[in-house]
């Protein structure tokens, strides 16, 4: 019988950042199949370069009201002038490269969407359509890359996708639930190598 007065282990990074743990008991290494939510963490991800993702936890909020609820169809057909609303609007990361990338990756996004039916079925394929279970015990042992997202990385560079290197790519495939990373000793380990596509 499991003591519902003993606290559950958990991945160390959260720490005691609500926000941080709140993400990782529910979203973070779920295996996602929606469309929007997959361009979501995809536009994050590009976004985090160079920094932390509690800082983007906390503007996530402000990114969703700014850049219409994540809508690759709205960001795909941004113009100059939004693009100065987005460079003065201080509750989001004001990085004109970053920005211009977002609407970029936007088009190229619904390109995919085109050819391979939806973006679910393109990017799951770097995986073989079946999340990678790993065995960390500790998070000296999680790569910052691995030969799939590399591959994943050039094959979006080569479609003109920007601020998509490997170790983005591996971030997103964490937080895609493409690769189980919690540590074995964490609650959700398990949890989520018990969910079935």
């Amino acid at each position: 019988m499991v003591d519902s007065k003993k606290p559950l282990t958990s991945c160390p990074w959260p720490r005691d950042n609500p926000l941080m743990i709140a993400y990782h008991d529910a979203e973070w290494g779920v295996p996602l199949h929606d469309d929007r939510k997959l361009f979501e963490f995809m536009l994050l991800d590009a976004f985090q370069a160079g920094l932390s993702w509690e800082i983007i936890l906390k503007k996530r909020e402000n990114f969703r009201r700014a850049m219409h609820d994540f809508d690759p169809g709205k960001i795909a057909r941004y113009t100059q002038k939004d693009l100065d609303r987005l460079l003065t609007d201080e509750g989001i990361i004001r990085n004109r490269l970053k920005l211009q990338a977002a609407i970029t990756n936007a088009q190229r996004f619904l390109e995919l969407q085109m050819e391979f039916g939806s973006f679910d079925w393109y990017i799951w394929q770097f995986v073989g359509g079946t999340p990678i279970v790993n065995k960390w015990k500790s998070l000296a042992q999680i790569p910052a890359k691995t030969k799939e997202s590399d591959a994943m990385s050039a094959d979006l560079k080569k479609r003109g996708f920007k601020f998509v290197g490997s170790t983005i790519c591996y971030a997103f495939m964490q937080a895609a639930g493409m690769v189980n990373d919690h540590v074995v000793g964490c609650h959700r380990y398990r949890e989520i190598n018990a969910m079935k596509r």
